[in-house]
């Protein structure tokens, strides 16, 4: 005989829509400040790994060997765990999230500008200290602009992984998209139908943006 009879039950997942929309957004807004942190910080640090000098470069060269080789849900919980006891502040499951992630991002998107930098050609340093250009402005009028074009495919990879990483904040009761479907599946018995509703919306949520990286990377081939 065969296996026992499952009954699927999607409708009762799907009438708890309010929290799977709350958890979208927050699974969104997680990520994008993430991202956007990330990149920014990200780019510093990559500067000072390429930099020369010891004072920039060590503490750049520390900062990123260590969030690239810890498991980001590591470092979420040490920021929500460990952090409050430190500091005399309190620290929400978003917070945590965000230092976690954010930091994990710096550190991976400084070596994606670091090696974007690598790749440009010593002739454009050498073309733009000919005419008088400072380290500042060869990197914002001559390296940067072409480094960049190399590194979006890189980025936007970064970015679909990072969505995907959100889902780790769920380890700390933050209302993204898991730990919604958690919510769900208690309630209503039903963690099949709900956890394939839920990786349905990863889906419709990443599959646009791994479409923009092939874009990207054939632009870059060309």
């Amino acid at each position: 005989m065969g296996g026992t009879e499952y009954n699927w039950d999607f409708i009762s997942a799907l009438l708890n829509w309010r929290l799977l929309s709350i958890g979208l957004v927050n699974t969104i807004k997680l990520a994008v400040v993430c991202l956007i942190f990330g990149l920014m910080f990200g780019l510093f640090v990559g500067a000072a790994r390429y930099s020369k000098r010891k004072v920039f470069n060590w503490p750049a060269t520390v900062f990123v060997e260590v969030f690239r080789n810890t498991p980001a849900l590591v470092q979420i919980m040490w920021f929500f765990f460990a952090l409050p006891i430190l500091l005399p502040i309190d620290i929400d499951s978003f917070t945590a999230a965000f230092l976690g992630l954010m930091m994990n991002t710096v550190a991976f998107s400084a070596e994606i500008f670091r090696g974007g930098i690598q790749s440009i050609s010593p002739g454009q340093w050498e073309a733009g200290k000919a005419i008088g250009m400072t380290y500042v402005q060869q990197m914002r009028r001559v390296i940067l602009p072409q480094a960049i074009k190399r590194m979006l495919p890189a980025f936007t990879n970064r970015g679909v992984e990072l969505t995907k990483m959100t889902s780790l904040a769920s380890v700390i009761a933050y209302a993204e998209l898991i730990h919604q479907a958690k919510t769900i599946s208690t309630m209503n018995f039903n963690p099949i139908e709900t956890y394939t509703i839920v990786a349905i919306v990863y889906f419709i949520l990443i599959y646009p943006i791994t479409l923009l990286v092939r874009r990207f990377e054939k632009k870059a081939d060309e």
